[in-house]
């Protein structure tokens, strides 16, 4: 007698999701792609499972670097399931890394509207906003493509299921904060910025860079890793890059001290003076007896008359 059809689906999609944990991408992409072939040669109506299984195979594509296909595969997702987590930001990274900075933001934005607490989403919209903004000037909002409004429904089908999944006792808000930045990333990011602070002390800034750089990668809610860096930059004559990691480090920590006198040093030798002057006025505000902050006042003061 034949297996039923959802017991067929639903091994080969476990046997995929085990090799996906293995690392074995290909393979795993394989099994979800028989799975597939199961409920559609079967006539099945399923199209939740259906959705996550293109949506698993888009996440085997976009790991071996196949971006082309993982869209593919999301947008497949997305018809049977509109507005589904996993496949629009499997989708967005796809897109960015393709360079679709518009279509990619998109899809960022299409997700903060389901649950603007996702971490990877605000981070993409940040990366979108400051590419688009470098390729298509101040007025690069005007030139993107329409962005769907998500429908309560779908807003609440997420709830639904993201509470399914929640241990009992833990507040949505607890679990979604553990699993922006796991510990071991936390802590692998600290040891990585301690060796770019020795790195800048021995003189060596863009060694020191790539550390920070690194530990960015493992958790970029730390505000001085950014100013740190920022420094790097200023010892490099990279200002604009210096200005990025300031204002990157001031949307974490609006009192750090040394991103505002970093970015008005930037600004300076960039020859915008207001808005260095600007920075040194709100540093001073915060440390009215900063010396170096003053000196630096007087000087920029001296530029702007």
């Amino acid at each position: 007698m034949a297996p039923k059809l959802s017991d067929s689906a639903e091994r080969l999609r476990a046997a995929g999701n085990q090799s996906f944990r293995n690392g074995q991408f290909s393979e795993a992409a394989s099994l979800y792609s028989r799975a597939l072939r199961v409920m559609q040669e079967q006539g099945s109506l399923d199209y939740k499972e259906e959705s996550v299984l293109y949506s698993n195979r888009a996440a085997c594509h976009l790991k071996d670097g196949n971006c082309r296909d993982c869209i593919k595969d999301c947008t497949s997702a997305l018809a049977l399931v509109p507005f589904s987590m996993k496949p629009l930001l499997r989708r967005a990274s796809a897109y960015e890394a393709l360079e679709k900075y518009p279509l990619a933001y998109v899809d960022y934005k299409t997700v903060l509207q389901i649950d603007d607490s996702v971490m990877s989403a605000l981070e993409g919209v940040n990366r979108m906003t400051r590419a688009l903004m470098d390729s298509l000037g101040p007025e690069w909002r005007l030139k993107l493509p329409s962005i769907p409004l998500v429908p309560l429904s779908a807003q609440k089908r997420w709830d639904s299921e993201y509470h399914k999944e929640t241990p009992k006792g833990k507040s949505k808000e607890t679990t979604t904060a553990k699993s922006r930045v796991p510990s071991g990333d936390v802590e692998r990011a600290r040891v990585l910025k301690e060796e770019g602070n020795e790195l800048v002390k021995k003189g060596n800034h863009k060694k020191a860079i790539e550390k920070y750089s690194e530990s960015l990668s493992y958790s970029n809610l730390e505000s001085t890793t950014y100013s740190n860096r920022a420094l790097c930059y200023l010892a490099l004559k990279q200002y604009k890059e210096a200005v990025k990691d300031c204002t990157e480090a001031l949307k974490l920590d609006g009192k750090n001290v040394k991103a505002f006198y970093r970015r008005a040093q930037a600004y300076k030798a960039l020859k915008d003076y207001k808005s260095s002057f600007a920075d040194i006025n709100s540093l001073l505000k915060i440390e009215p007896k900063n010396v170096p902050a003053q000196k630096l006042q007087q000087e920029v003061n001296q530029k702007l008359n």
